[in-house]
C-alpha cells in the first residue's frame, strides 16, 4: 500500500470498528503546558511537556498511542483549561487533529493535515487576581469517534493532537501584562493550557462507515489580498472539490471567528455570513448577539469589552443581550462548531463558498480565520485518497529565487517564517527571497484546484 504525507488537503474515508473496548474513559493529553510569546524565536531550553513535541511557542503536539485509541468509546467530550501567567488580553487558540505518517517521533507543522476540531477564546486575566484562576472551555466532539478505531487508517497513521494557547507579555511602550501586572517585567511565559478528553460507550448508538474530508484549515478570509479571497475587495472565498462517490447524510464542519484589532474594530462587529453549497444558499448567520455576561467571571483584568468606558467611571455592562447586540466576541467563551446538514450528496464536482460582503478592514488590516470539512456516511475508501497535490522546492537551500515544480497550476505563494508571518505573497510558481534573512522559512502554495500544501526550506 502506498504511503503519501498528508498535507492540508486531507480527504479520508472512515470504517468505525464495531467493538469499543471502554465504556468510561479519561485522558490527559497536556497538563498545565506553559505557552510563551507568540512574536518571540522559539525557546529552546524551557521544559516541553511529557511526550510531546513543540511546535512553536503557541503549539505543543503529541501523540496518542494505540492503547489510548482503543480505549474511546462512541461518544467523546474535550475540555481545554487555561491557567494565567503573563499575557492580559484577548486572543484566539484551538485544538487541532493530526495525521502523521506511521511511527514518527516529530513532525513538521506545515508538512501535515489537520482538523481543528475547537476553537477558544483567551479572557483578560490577572495571574495575581485569585478570584478565578481558570477558564475552561468544553466541546462535544461525538463525530470524530470513528477515526480512532479506524484500522485502515493506524496502520498507515498515527494521530496527534495540538493544544495551541496564542499570547503575548508585551512591554515597555506597547503596554500589555509586562508593565500591567505586577511580576510580569522581563518574562515571557503567558499561559498555561492543559487538555482532557472524557469517552462513554452509547451501546444504542449504531455505527456506520465515515467519510471526512477537509476542505479548509484557519483559512484567512480577507478582502484586500488575493491570497484572502477570489475577487479583490469582495470578502468571498470559493473552494471547489471532487467527491469519487456517493457521500449519504453529507454534513459540514465549520468554524469562523474575526480577527484585527484594527481602528475599525472589525473583529467585534457583527457582520451577516453567507455560506453557499453548490452555489445554493444553506445557511446565514450573524456572530454574537448573545450576553458576554456569563464569561465576566473569567476576566479578571478590567476591559472595554467587560466595562463601558465611554462613561466615567466606566461600570460592567449588563447581563442581557441587548447590551451584548454589538458583540460577537466574548473573550473567555468558545467559538461555534457550527453544523450544517446537507442531506445525501452524489459522486463528482461540488462547491462551498463564503461570503461576507459588509466586511470591511481598515487600512489592510485583520481576517477572519476560516476552518471547515466534510463529513457522511460511506464504504471504506483505499488509503490512496489521502493523496493530495504534492510539489516540490528548487533549490532549497535558496539563496535567491526559489521555483515551485508541480502538476497543478499556483495560484498563490506565500512564504512565511518561524514566527507565523507572511513575508513573501505571490501568484506565481517563482518567487524572489533574495531580500529576506538567513534562516527556516515554509512555502504555502495554493492551487487551481483548490488545494493547499507546504514545504520547508532554507534561506542561505
Amino acid at each position: 500500500m502506498k504511503r503519501t504525507l498528508l498535507l492540508f488537503s486531507l480527504c479520508i474515508s472512515v470504517f468505525a470498528s464495531t467493538s469499543v473496548s471502554a465504556q468510561e474513559y479519561d485522558l490527559n493529553v497536556f497538563d498545565q503546558a506553559v505557552y510563551y510569546g507568540m512574536y518571540e524565536a522559539t525557546v529552546e531550553n524551557e521544559p516541553i511537556p511529557d511526550g510531546a513535541i513543540r511546535n512553536s511557542n503557541s503549539s505543543y503536539g503529541k501523540m496518542l498511542t494505540e492503547e489510548q485509541l482503543a480505549s474511546f468509546g462512541n461518544k467523546l467530550t474535550m475540555t481545554v483549561t487555561l491557567n494565567p501567567l503573563c499575557d492580559n488580553y484577548d486572543r484566539i487558540g484551538n485544538v487541532n487533529l493530526v495525521l502523521v505518517p506511521k511511527g514518527q517521533t516529530s513532525y513538521v507543522y506545515g508538512e501535515v493535515g489537520r482538523l481543528e476540531i475547537g476553537r477558544f477564546i483567551t479572557p483578560f486575566m490577572d495571574m495575581n487576581n485569585t478570584t478565578t484562576t481558570s477558564v475552561p472551555y468544553v466541546y462535544e466532539l461525538d463525530h470524530l469517534t470513528n477515526l480512532f478505531h479506524n484500522d485502515a487508517i493506524t496502520s498507515d497513521y498515527d494521530f496527534w493532537v495540538e493544544l495551541e494557547v496564542y499570547g503575548y507579555q508585551g512591554g515597555p511602550g506597547q503596554g500589555g501584562a509586562a508593565v500591567e501586572i505586577p511580576g510580569c517585567a522581563g518574562r515571557n511565559d503567558v499561559y498555561m493550557g492543559s487538555l482532557d478528553f472524557h469517552s462513554t460507550t452509547d451501546e444504542t448508538i449504531t455505527d456506520v462507515d465515515h467519510f471526512v474530508k477537509s476542505l479548509s484549515y484557519k483559512y484567512e478570509l480577507k478582502n484586500y489580498t488575493l491570497n484572502g479571497t477570489d475577487v479583490l475587495g469582495q470578502t468571498v472565498r470559493t473552494i471547489n472539490f471532487t467527491l469519487d462517490q456517493d457521500l449519504p447524510d453529507a454534513k459540514l464542519h465549520l468554524i469562523t471567528s474575526n480577527h484585527g484589532a484594527n481602528a475599525g474594530g472589525e473583529e467585534y462587529i457583527r457582520r451577516d455570513h453567507f455560506i453557499y453549497f453548490d452555489e445554493m444558499q444553506i445557511l446565514m448567520y450573524k456572530p454574537g448577539g448573545v450576553s458576554c455576561g456569563p464569561f465576566f467571571q473569567y476576566n479578571t483584568q478590567p476591559s472595554c469589552i467587560y466595562y463601558d468606558c465611554s462613561t466615567s467611571p466606566a461600570y460592567p455592562r449588563p447581563d442581557t443581550d441587548a447590551a451584548w447586540a454589538w458583540n460577537n466576541w466574548c473573550p473567555g467563551d468558545k467559538i461555534p462548531n457550527r453544523v450544517i446538514d446537507l442531506g445525501d450528496l452524489s459522486a463528482g464536482d461540488h462547491s462551498f463558498k463564503i461570503e461576507v460582503p459588509d466586511a470591511q478592514f481598515t487600512d489592510g488590516q485583520g481576517y477572519f480565520p476560516m476552518s471547515v470539512y466534510l463529513q457522511g456516511a460511506a464504504p471504506l475508501l483505499s488509503s490512496n485518497n489521502f493523496e493530495t497535490t504534492s510539489f516540490s522546492v528548487y533549490p532549497n537551500p535558496v539563496v535567491n529565487t526559489v521555483t515551485i515544480n508541480a502538476e497543478e497550476e499556483v495560484n498563490v505563494l506565500n512564504v512565511i517564517n518561524t514566527l507565523g508571518q507572511t513575508v513573501y505573497t505571490g501568484t506565481t510558481a517563482t518567487a524572489d527571497l533574495s531580500k529576506l534573512q538567513s534562516g527556516i522559512y515554509i512555502v504555502k502554495a495554493e492551487f487551481a484546484n483548490g488545494a493547499t500544501a507546504s514545504k520547508r526550506i532554507v534561506k542561505e
